[in-house]
């Protein structure tokens, strides 16, 4: 329990002698929880959310409904957190966003992961890019059932040509948790390959995503 810990070895008297980065993972989120629960410390409650959601990047990448999940998470805490996640993803969005270009994969993916990754029905996005690779626009466009999508390719296109786009990032995520690709999603890739090749638009990659993880269709050689 925190009240059983020397004074110097609190988190909130911690990070105040010593800044944040003194603090643990856990600290640092014991004292957004502030309390824990019958039978269970807030560093104890913070650890287990963490080893549930494989750290703090797990964590980042939940949504609201398994959060909703976790034993001991009240409304009231639960709103707090996914305030501060939400907050957390924006800024990490918007220092993605002023980067120059996205001009790796792990840029990309990281990017794709922080707003797609956490919803808990499939959707298909596109990021759209200027000649130098910088972001234009991400747009979602289509959205389906967790087994299914339904993308068109006139309505990418119209929207490429919209953003004056030289080319663009496919994008969708597996709620079910896996990234592998199926034979759907090569064909669908295909195809929206040839309609956009129609208007000189390139297709850069195909991306895949899932909480804590995502493949890259370029890398694994399958555009």
């Amino acid at each position: 329990m925190v009240k059983d810990l020397p004074t110097e070895s609190r988190p909130r008297e911690k990070l105040l002698a010593r800044g944040p980065g003194a603090l643990s993972d856990a600290e640092l989120l014991a004292l957004l929880l502030r309390t824990g629960i019958a039978g269970k410390g807030v560093l104890q409650l913070a650890q287990d959310l963490l080893d549930g959601f494989d750290g703090i990047a797990g964590l980042l990448q939940s949504g609201g409904e398994a959060l909703q999940r976790v034993k001991g998470l009240g409304p009231a805490k639960r709103a707090e957190l996914q305030a501060v996640l939400e907050l957390a993803r924006r800024a990490l969005a918007q220092q993605l966003r002023a980067r120059s270009t996205l001009d790796t994969p792990e840029a990309v993916k990281h990017y794709l992961q922080l707003h797609l990754a956490a919803k808990p029905h499939e959707c298909f996005a596109v990021l759209m890019l200027d000649s130098q690779h910088r972001l234009l626009a991400l747009e979602e466009l289509f959205r389906g059932t967790l087994a299914q999508t339904s993308v068109y390719p006139r309505e990418v296109v119209l929207r490429a040509l919209h953003h004056h786009a030289a080319a663009v990032v496919l994008a969708h995520n597996h709620p079910s948790g896996s990234v592998s690709p199926s034979r759907a999603d090569e064909l669908l890739t295909r195809s929206l390959q040839s309609a956009l090749a129609l208007v000189d638009v390139r297709v850069l990659d195909h991306v895949i995503v899932a909480p804590g993880q995502a493949l890259s269709m370029a890398e694994r050689g399958l555009l």
